[in-house]
């Protein structure tokens, strides 16, 4: 074996499955060779279970909102009146103007 067989790595990826030929001296790529493709095919039926159960998942989510909505209205609704009935007991004082906080 040479010595420049020993600085070349063979290494392959162990992300994509590429092959890669790199020189160690010099710390570069010398050659690639792209990972083997997958011949399989997409599996349609998982896919649209998938779709289905995000789509179930999206309406729970909308019906949570507007029922958290609903509940928001209605409890404004009642701080208003609550607040109303305050006010209307209270007696009415005069305006604080700014040249009385002086």
């Amino acid at each position: 074996m040479s010595e420049q067989e020993k600085s070349v790595l063979e290494i392959t990826c162990p992300c994509c499955g590429a092959r890669l030929k790199v020189d160690a001296e010099l710390g570069k790529v010398l050659y690639h060779a792209a990972p083997p493709k997958h011949g399989k095919a997409p599996d349609i039926d998982h896919a649209a279970q998938l779709l289905e159960k995000e789509k179930a998942r999206r309406e729970a989510l909308f019906r949570q909102s507007a029922e958290e909505t609903k509940v928001k209205s209605q409890l404004l609704e009642r701080k208003f009146a609550e607040a109303l009935k305050q006010t209307k007991d209270a007696p009415a004082e005069p305006p604080t103007r700014d040249i009385d906080l002086d």
